[in-house]
């Protein structure tokens, strides 16, 4: 039960993250935000580690989490683009079929789901797909929702950034956090000075942008405890709550209204993460 709650944690930390990113985004330029939050995070994680006070394991697990951090990065970037451009009710349910990969890694590992969870499997699946469509307005044909590519590279990234830091928890989730945000930080620093982006941001923004961090930083943690506490496979389902935090919050604050046959992949796709909690 521990593992669940944690990772229900982790989904109320990463949702209310996520829509702040995204908003932020749209206000701010992508570059800023991810140079700012991201070394931010480093700087929450690092004094958490610090305060704990436990020595660094054995380093065998510094590559899995450095690889989480790279995929991460990649995904939270592609996540902050399609929330920034399209519908947040249509990008974060796409990019929560990310669990989905873990999912697939730990039945390839033995671990056998229930036949209501392997229902809840094939309900994500056929949601995503729909939730990626949307009506032209001009044509009225259905088309790939704007953000939903976006979504399916976050989805992919964060995929198996999820499966290479369940590799590095095992050693100790909190260096492993740290490990991930320091290989994110590198990468993410190094293209936008690479790319000459200017990074400004006004003094009003600061407290979003340090809450956005701060929230992605113990979503990982929340995650990477989870998975020493709990099989991959059920953890990463249950982390697929993401986008209801993220639609609850678009909806109330930014009036968004998803079409028919987004409300209804929306729908499916929630079911499906409910059957896989549930089975």
């Amino acid at each position: 039960m521990s593992a669940i709650l944690l990772a229900l944690a982790a989904s109320a930390s990463w949702g209310v993250s996520d829509f702040l990113g995204g908003l932020t985004s749209r206000r701010l330029s992508l570059s800023t935000v991810m140079a700012i939050t991201t070394p931010l995070g480093l700087v929450v994680i690092g004094a958490i580690v610090a305060i704990r006070g436990e020595p660094l394991p054995a380093t065998s697990f510094v590559l899995w989490a450095a690889l989480a951090g790279v995929l991460g990065a990649i995904g939270i970037t592609s996540l902050y683009q399609g929330l920034s451009i399209g519908r947040m009710g249509v990008v974060a349910p796409i990019s929560a079929t990310a669990p989905l990969i873990p999912i697939v890694v730990g039945l390839a590992r033995g671990e056998r789901p229930s036949s209501l969870q392997a229902v809840g499997i094939a309900f994500a699946l056929v949601g995503m797909v729909l939730t990626s469509r949307e009506r032209d307005s001009d044509s009225g044909r259905s088309r790939i929702a704007t953000g939903a590519v976006f979504g399916l590279l976050a989805a992919g990234a964060f995929g198996f950034s999820l499966v290479a830091l369940d590799e590095g928890a095992n050693a100790d989730p909190y260096w492993a956090t740290l490990i991930l945000r320091t290989a994110s930080s590198i990468l993410i620093l190094s293209v936008v000075i690479a790319m000459r982006r200017p990074v400004r941001a006004p003094r009003s923004y600061w407290p979003a942008l340090g809450v956005i961090a701060a929230l992605d930083v113990l979503g990982t943690v929340f995650f990477s405890v989870s998975t020493t506490k709990g099989l991959i496979s059920i953890v990463a389902a249950v982390i697929s709550f993401v986008p209801v935090f993220v639609a609850l919050l678009a909806r109330v604050f930014l009036h968004e209204r998803l079409q028919r046959i987004q409300i209804v992949g929306a729908g499916i796709a929630i079911t499906g993460v409910v059957f896989i909690s549930a089975g």
